[in-house]
């Protein structure tokens, strides 16, 4: 049987790395798992020592990590998680139930609003030991991928097919293709000659060869925070936009959606996970229920426009 060695972290000193990288500090880290700084130090200093490199900055204003540091916080989340997930199916299947605790979920923005909500409800309806968590991060950057790369949610929906590279250990895989549409205000006589109303999500790498292509498109003169934004100011007559269809679902009667026609764009959008996680009975039973509720909501999206 293999031994830890003093070189191995114990749990507790991961969790400890974890509390101050999330907190920004020894002592709101000390506060936040309920004991002194000094124990929260010393740990530091005992991981650091273990592993051979400084892991946090020490200022007056707080601790942030080093290089070092984001890494190992990174593999700290992920293997906590795995210790949770260890105890949780173990658990579950001593019971013959194996898919209980929480299920940590990031998603952009109109994924959380208009494609998990079915899926939730089924999942709760059939595991009623699952309890998920859903935070909505913004697509751009790491987006909802890096969340998990970083070790805060165990599975995100995410937009694939972009220029950059999946973070390494994730593992991802599609469940629709969204089309983009034309969106202007209802009735006008001339919607591709309004200013262009953009956001900082839309148009990435699977759209940009499109765009650049449209010679009627200007450069956007108005840009929101998020894509309900678009839509209201489209909808008060502001101007038009090109976004996809989930960003539609439940549009109001003052906005118009027409076809970009055979050529339009699309994005894929699918979900991401680890490799390790991807066999937990809390990720598969939420990837079920995905796959059984998306092809509904393809339909609707396609026939959208």
């Amino acid at each position: 049987m293999a031994r830890t060695t003093d070189t191995d972290l114990a749990p507790h000193e991961l969790r400890v790395l974890v509390a101050v990288a999330d907190t920004g500090g020894f002592s709101a880290a000390a506060g936040t798992l309920g004991v002194t700084q000094s124990a929260v130090s010393h740990s530091v200093r005992g991981s650091e020592r273990k592993i051979g490199a400084v892991l946090f900055d020490r200022g007056r204003t707080g601790a942030r990590p080093t290089p070092a540091g984001d890494k190992a916080v990174v593999y700290a989340r992920r293997i906590l998680r795995l210790l949770d997930i260890l105890n949780a199916e173990a658990r579950g299947a001593a019971r013959s139930d194996v898919a209980e605790g929480p299920l940590r979920i990031a998603a952009f923005r109109s994924a959380a609003l208009h494609l998990l909500p079915p899926v939730l409800q089924r999942l709760r309806a059939r595991h009623h030991g699952i309890e998920p968590r859903v935070r909505i991060v913004r697509e751009v950057g790491r987006g909802t991928a890096g969340e998990v790369a970083d070790g805060k949610a165990d599975i995100a929906i995410a937009t694939l097919g972009g220029s950059a590279p999946l973070p390494p250990g994730l593992i991802a895989s599609g469940l629709l293709e969204e089309p983009y549409a034309l969106v202007h205000p209802a009735g006008h006589a001339a919607p591709r000659s309004l200013p262009l109303v953009d956001w900082a999500e839309n148009c990435g790498s699977y759209t940009r060869d499109w765009w650049t292509a449209q010679d009627w498109i200007p450069k956007a003169t108005v840009e929101a925070e998020d894509d309900g934004a678009v839509l209201s100011l489209v909808s008060g007559g502001h101007g038009m936009a090109i976004m996809p269809a989930l960003s539609l679902v439940g549009a109001a009667d003052s906005v118009a959606i027409t076809d970009l026609g055979l050529g339009r764009p699309t994005r894929q959008v699918g979900y991401v996970t680890t490799s390790e996680l991807a066999g937990s009975a809390v990720v598969r039973a939420l990837v079920r229920e995905l796959r059984a509720t998306v092809p509904q909501c393809a339909g609707l999206l396609n026939s959208e426009p």
